[in-house]
């Protein structure tokens, strides 16, 4: 698939920490607990780490308590993209960057969540950049 921002391998790499690349480019996943938004409670905009297109916002996030940040609903519905992944045994969603294609996580739905949509984009910290809302 065409990408708006589209970079060689090495181009990345040299954009991103070696665990950002792992899961924004090499659908990796960080380990449940420990980035950085799981319990973020800051008003704001999360963009993609990557390109810095924005994904998703703060009133959308919600405790899932899942191990990672997780959202009811993209910024806007052209924001992500969303793909079958059938890899670990199982058939899952895969959630990426509509913009650059890079991998965020995966949405997951009838969880039974009270959610307006009763889906979870449950989103890897390592592949947003929250940027805070500022007064004035």
């Amino acid at each position: 698939m065409a990408y708006e921002i589209e970079k060689t391998d090495e181009q990345w790499r040299a954009e991103l920490s070696p665990q950002e690349y792992r899961v924004l480019r090499q659908a990796g996943t960080e380990p449940a607990f420990t980035g950085e938004y799981t319990d973020s409670k800051t008003e704001g905009v999360y963009e993609c780490r990557a390109c810095g297109a924005e994904l998703f916002r703060s009133g959308t996030k919600f405790d899932s308590h899942c191990g990672w940040p997780s959202f009811y609903d993209p910024s806007s519905s052209d924001a992500v993209e969303l793909l079958s992944d059938t890899s670990m045994g199982m058939t899952r969603t895969e959630v990426r960057c509509a913009r650059c294609g890079s991998h965020l996580g995966h949405v997951f739905e009838g969880e039974g969540y009270p959610t307006p949509t009763d889906q979870r984009y449950c989103i890897n910290s390592v592949s947003l950049r929250l940027t805070p809302v500022t007064d004035g």
